[in-house]
């Protein structure tokens, strides 16, 4: 797809308009997805600080690429350098319902990479779940967006950004920028941020799996628009990256639990989920543009070899809590490199290694990853000590959520509290009276913790001190 400037003489097509539609609200449902999917695996106390993190990307994400995101990102390029866009579509100025983009309507394509955007940064989240001060991570996701991610997507998706137009590496809906880019950022503000005090030393296991699943469902169903959404310009090459997605999120379940397999004799509905994102992954960069049958053998790759690296965080001491290195990082690498050499041509008229083409896509393909790669980690890196020199990136004693850890232990004391008064005539006490019922309710009300100082205000484990995750 072209961006707006240069798409005055286009026209319209009703059912690539409809489509794009269509995949951008997918893509949007993979944010509560990724709320859901972190939410079930993080402590019970975390649950409702995790959902918090990631609707926050939804609000901030959405202001900026408003703003000013999208301007710099797909608006003209700034000095023809492929770096970085300039401020004339700020605030969509001169966007209208009858602008066009290729042959979708503008305002559609604005959302659908909104939806990309808001995504990625949900990503990040997980690397650093159980440990991120509120208001340092909100700070983050708005340097974050500004500096890191907004300029990749110039690169990478706007057909003026470096990567696209001088580099010519392949990469249709986000290898590089979502994946790559999420992955080497959790590793950068994993390790800024420290480790969990039960790090190595506690299995670290979901409190609630039916989440994890309704967040995977959720993730699943948004990636046929994420995978699709940019391959409308090509007749079958949306219909090619839906089928393509299925096959791979399958084959990579399979890859995983024979990893899994191998390595404990058993096979848990957690290695499923998790293996099934890193199919979804591996074909981000090229999902239209590779045949069914190598879909199926990406897929596979990934979920055996990213059941491996998520292991990694152990030997390099980064404690990347729900491995968004190993998944998203390690996945976008494999589907990069894959790309390269199994590229049918289709899409983009370069055929990898496998197809009869050179060695060019593939070094080209190794390029755009180590660089963004590179770039990622390092602003990463740069970003997160700011922050934590300044307001703070880790919350003291770990993430704790008052209204969690209030709800939990406001509901234990008023079950004991009603327990007791129902004691039946003859027991160990005699039935309280109304009036000191009420008295001890508002004796609960008055002691119930509300935050981090509450003391002992959660159930389940709640700070990162008092061992591993339910």
């Amino acid at each position: 797809m072209t961006t707006a400037t240069a798409a005055a003489a286009a026209v319209a097509d009703s059912g690539n308009a409809a489509w794009l539609m269509m995949a951008s609200a997918l893509v949007l449902l993979m944010a509560p997805g990724v709320a859901f999917f972190y939410g079930g695996m993080v402590r019970t106390g975390q649950i409702v600080a995790m959902l918090k993190m990631i609707f926050f990307c939804i609000v901030i994400v959405t202001v900026l690429w408003f703003a000013i995101g999208y301007s710099l990102a797909f608006g003209p390029d700034a000095g023809g350098l492929g770096v970085i866009g300039t401020l004339d579509r700020a605030f969509l100025r001169g966007i209208g319902s009858g602008s066009l983009t290729g042959s979708v309507p503008t305002v559609t394509f604005v959302v659908f990479h909104l939806s990309f955007a808001i995504v990625t940064v949900a990503l990040i989240a997980g690397s650093i779940a159980g440990r991120a001060k509120m208001g340092g991570w909100i700070a983050f996701v708005i340097a974050w967006t500004l500096l890191v991610y907004i300029p990749m997507a110039h690169w990478v998706f706007d057909p003026a950004g470096w990567v696209a137009a001088q580099l010519g590496a392949v990469d249709f809906s986000g290898g590089t920028v979502v994946e790559i880019g999420s992955g080497a950022a959790g590793l950068a503000l994993a390790t800024v941020a420290g480790k969990r005090a039960d790090f190595e030393r506690q299995d670290i296991r979901p409190h609630n799996l039916p989440l994890v699943v309704i967040g995977l469902s959720l993730m699943w169903f948004g990636w046929f628009g994420f995978n699709t959404g940019s391959s409308l310009g090509t007749p079958g090459g949306a219909a090619m990256a839906f089928l393509n997605s299925q096959l791979a999120a399958g084959a990579a379940m399979a890859g995983w639990a024979v990893t899994s397999w191998w390595r404990t004799r058993r096979v848990g509905l957690l290695d499923m989920c998790m293996g099934a994102v890193t199919g979804l992954v591996a074909m981000t960069p090229l999902a239209g543009g590779v045949s069914p049958v190598w879909a199926s053998i990406i897929g596979f790759l990934a979920g055996l070899t990213c059941a491996f690296a998520i292991s990694w965080k152990y030997r390099l001491g980064v404690d990347d809590t729900l491995d968004v290195v190993g998944i998203h990082g390690w996945g976008g690498i494999v589907g990069m490199v894959m790309a390269g050499l199994c590229a049918t041509g289709t899409l983009t008229g370069h055929k990898g290694l496998f197809y009869g083409g050179s060695w060019d896509l593939l070094g080209k393909q190794l390029t755009a990853t180590v660089v963004l790669g590179l770039y990622s980690f390092v602003m990463t890196a740069l970003i997160g000590k700011v922050i934590e020199a300044t307001i703070g990136l880790r919350e003291p004693g770990g993430m704790v959520e008052e209204e969690q850890a209030y709800s939990e232990v406001l509901y234990d004391n008023l079950k004991e509290l009603t327990a007791d008064h129902g004691r039946a005539p003859g027991a160990d006490a005699e039935p309280e009276s109304a009036s000191a019922l009420v008295a001890r309710l508002r004796e609960v009300l008055l002691t119930a913790p509300t935050g981090p100082e509450g003391g002992g205000g959660q159930t389940g484990g709640g700070r990162e001190d008092d061992g591993g995750r339910k």
